[in-house]
């Protein structure tokens, strides 16, 4: 006789450092069963060949999950010169080699007319949806579909080391949302005129959450259920840098309920995060027209 697995109704938000060989959905996955979690959700996909940061949101913290899904990110990025691929990485295969003659010298100026705002073609390899259906889905059935250049912002790029004879240099990479290392490690080799490829991809940073700070599978795994749920951060983690209002228990019942509130000594200005006076999370809100505070997303308030 089989017995249904018994999801839990718990919030809070895991960094995990995401190992090689797994989609994002698949480690989700496992963390949502090792958390035994009724409701999981990443921000921000890593392909399989890439590793680091994945903050994940359990229960309620997924609420406030598009705050990451949105953020700047930094990565540690390895590109191989000389060849091209199908994929823009080393799961493709190889479709043209050229011969590499570029100095170091050569090297940091081109990376620097990279830092800034740029224009950016999506690669085929992606997510990204056209007519209901993942490019990446499109281009193993051989189909190239058109894709409009976004503009991203490259805010800075560092080149921790090339090494002349291997062709590879390994860069650190600071990004705005929507950036795709693969697309960028192509550009790199075009400007140098002999091509490349990702090799490899470590995600470091997720607005203000490091990698420094994650666990990995393994350590998950052995550790145990209250152990694992000790590691997990606040629900209110995701939006720390939003400013915060508290208020009294009155006013709180109130805006639980759905309704604006009065609290003096605010500015109009984008969203804050919601406290009740006794330290609980309740959510976000923002002023109305009235001055008055407004709910926006709020916590289910459980028992």
């Amino acid at each position: 006789m089989q017995f249904k697995r018994v999801k839990r109704a718990i919030d809070g938000v895991l960094l995990l450092d995401k190992p090689l060989g797994l989609s994002s959905n698949q480690a989700l996955q496992q963390v949502k069963r090792l958390y035994q979690a009724a409701k999981a959700g990443h921000t921000g996909s890593l392909d399989p060949l890439a590793t680091g940061l994945l903050p994940i949101c359990l229960g309620e913290a997924t609420k406030f999950s598009h705050f990451l899904l949105d953020a700047d990110k930094s990565y540690r990025a390895l590109i191989q010169l000389g060849s091209t691929t199908t994929t823009g990485d080393a799961e493709g295969e190889v479709v043209s080699r050229a011969e590499v003659n570029v100095t170091q010298e050569q090297l940091c100026l081109v990376l620097k007319r990279f830092v800034g705002q740029i224009e950016q073609v999506p690669p085929m390899y992606s997510a990204l949806k056209h007519a209901g259906k993942a490019l990446y889905e499109y281009a193993r059935d051989g189909v190239e579909i058109s894709r409009p250049a976004r503009r991203i912002t490259i805010f800075d790029i560092e080149l921790n080391g090339f090494d002349r004879e291997a062709h590879r240099l390994e860069i650190n990479v600071v990004c705005s949302k929507g950036t795709y290392i693969r697309t960028l490690a192509e550009d790199i080799g075009r400007a140098l005129g002999c091509g490349a490829h990702l090799a490899g991809l470590r995600r470091l940073s997720t607005a203000h959450f490091r990698l420094q700070d994650a666990f990995t599978m393994e350590q998950l795994e052995e550790m145990t259920a209250t152990a694992r749920d000790e590691i997990l951060l606040p629900v209110d983690a995701s939006v720390i840098d939003l400013p915060a209002v508290v208020l009294d228990q009155d006013s709180a019942f109130y805006l639980l309920q759905g309704q604006s509130v009065w609290k003096s000594g605010l500015n109009a200005g984008g969203l804050f995060r919601i406290y009740k006076d006794d330290g609980r999370f309740l959510g976000l809100g923002e002023l109305d027209s009235d001055g008055r505070v407004a709910p926006r997303r709020l916590l289910a308030m459980r028992a």
